[in-house]
């Protein structure tokens, strides 16, 4: 790889860092919230198997998706499921949150099994959401001077694989930070999902530009022009979600913890 080539990768890469920190906060707090009403020793178990499932879960939608990825219906979908789930998540949080924190203190816990089982089902979200995401943003890279795994050329393999393992990391690892940041800059969870609806945008045009479909010209997704306007609207979305994103005050007992 010549140098342009890798600072292409390394940039795209370090915004899957950035955005696989946010979704891995998200899914450690929708798991933690899904394990909170069991007994202590139950509930490392089920935060035990939690992690396992994202592990098997995220590296088996990665070469899944691999072999699919070229054909456009399943583009298509792609498309259509990240905009959807960023929809959706936008919609629970600043439109129906109220009504299902409601419903969640009314609901009793499920015993100890069947959260297990609700855990892997919201880790199979997660995976594909993460996954999807970063062959979105991987996919329409220039192909690197390596064999191909599945249906994608080695580098942008190696690209999505590496954000799979950082997502990882960070939910075993990081998460705990990731969540601190998120209690402290609530908004930031919206610019991820921002984020992810506008990548499922980009693989949209990727799909409109398949050669089957034609709609736009087969160049297009990947020329300079979209580049520019796809990486600038993205920065301008993280940016002001940072800035926009109002920081709460950290409370007394907090700080005396911290002391």
């Amino acid at each position: 790889m010549d140098v342009t080539l890798l600072m292409e990768y390394g940039w795209v890469l370090l915004i899957l860092i950035g955005l696989e920190g946010i979704l891995a906060a998200d899914n450690a707090l929708v798991i933690a919230t899904m394990v909170k009403h069991l007994p202590e020793n139950q509930r490392k178990k089920a935060l035990f198997y939690g992690l396992a499932g994202a592990f098997i879960f995220r590296f088996g939608s990665l070469f899944i998706i691999s072999y699919l990825v070229h054909i456009w219906q399943v583009q298509a979908i792609g498309a259509l499921y990240l905009f959807g789930i960023a929809a959706y998540h936008l919609l629970k949080k600043h439109v129906l949150k109220p009504k299902l924190i409601k419903a969640a203190e009314q609901k009793k816990g499920s015993g100890f099994w069947m959260t297990v089982v609700k855990v892997e089902l919201a880790d199979i979200a997660f995976a594909v959401d993460a996954i999807l995401a970063a062959v979105a943003l991987a996919i329409t890279l220039p192909a690197a001077n390596l064999p191909e795994i599945g249906g994608l050329n080695g580098g942008h393999f190696a690209v999505v694989l590496a954000g799979g393992i950082i997502g990882l990391v960070i939910m075993r690892f990081a998460a705990g930070y990731f969540v601190i940041l998120l209690d402290r800059r609530p908004g930031l969870e919206t610019t991820a999902y921002l984020i992810v609806a506008w990548v499922g945008i980009k693989l949209a045009v990727y799909t409109l530009a398949h050669p089957e479909l034609a709609v736009l010209a087969e160049g297009f997704a990947k020329s300079a022009e979209w580049k520019a306007i796809f990486w600038t609207v993205l920065l301008s979305i993280g940016i002001g979600g940072w800035f926009l994103s109002k920081e709460k005050p950290v409370r007394a007992e907090e700080t005396t913890k911290a002391v």
